[in-house]
């Protein structure tokens, strides 16, 4: 018997922490990723076997291109580049790169098992992508994300060469404007996201922006 879809509560309504919710990790299925990047909402695993909370921050970090600094030593890295960008080559491999990667303060990823599965699936469906950054037959960065209905929210990214990662972004963001887009989600206001422009709105600014992009039914990613 299929499992119903959750229905989330309305992200406002999340607590103190940004959390609307927690489920097992079970729930992190394709439909249920695909409703709650619509709600602005996504799911923030700790670690495996454990019950996920799905958050919806306050407030929110967005990367609007108009505001978009990007350092001299990045634009000189950009021209000077000898590497392959791609879309959707493979993104399996990507999103367990970006789950090996280590991060400060943590003893391991949230990226786990059931995100694999979860994000792969709406990957097949259309609604998640990546980008890639090919030194010859050799992925030496990339990055994933979803994109709900015509917004594009950024969840991981590696490199594994300097400056791979940001390029990937860069590649990214120069996609998006072709096809009408002016901005994207960020989530969380890194020091990278920082020092590109990025900065953070009320969560109530976000959740409006989000409903407007919603409603242009823009493909972002299609041919």
């Amino acid at each position: 018997m299929p499992i119903a879809p959750i229905v989330f509560p309305p992200a406002g309504q999340a607590d103190a922490h940004g959390i609307v919710c927690w489920t097992m990790a079970s729930a992190i299925r394709a439909d249920n990723l695909l409703n709650a990047y619509r709600s602005g909402i996504f799911p923030w695993p700790m670690r495996e076997d454990a019950p996920v909370p799905w958050t919806s921050p306050n407030p929110r970090a967005v990367l609007f291109f108009d505001e978009m600094h990007i350092p001299r030593t990045l634009r000189q890295a950009w021209k000077l580049t000898s590497w392959t960008f791609t879309v959707d080559r493979a993104f399996p491999v990507v999103m367990q790169a970006c789950a090996g990667v280590p991060r400060p303060g943590q003893a391991g990823t949230w990226i786990i098992t059931n995100m694999h599965e979860g994000y792969g699936e709406l990957h097949r469906q259309g609604h998640a992508h990546s980008v890639e950054v090919w030194n010859g037959n050799e992925l030496v960065g990339g990055l994933y994300g979803v994109d709900p209905g015509g917004l594009f929210v950024g969840e991981s990214m590696f490199h594994l060469a300097s400056n791979a990662s940001k390029l990937a972004l860069l590649y990214l963001i120069n996609h998006l404007k072709t096809r009408g887009a002016t901005w994207i989600d960020v989530q969380q206001l890194t020091p990278l996201m920082r020092q590109l422009g990025a900065r953070e709105i009320p969560r109530t600014e976000y959740l409006r922006m989000l409903g407007e992009e919603m409603g242009k039914e823009r493909g972002l990613f299609s041919c």
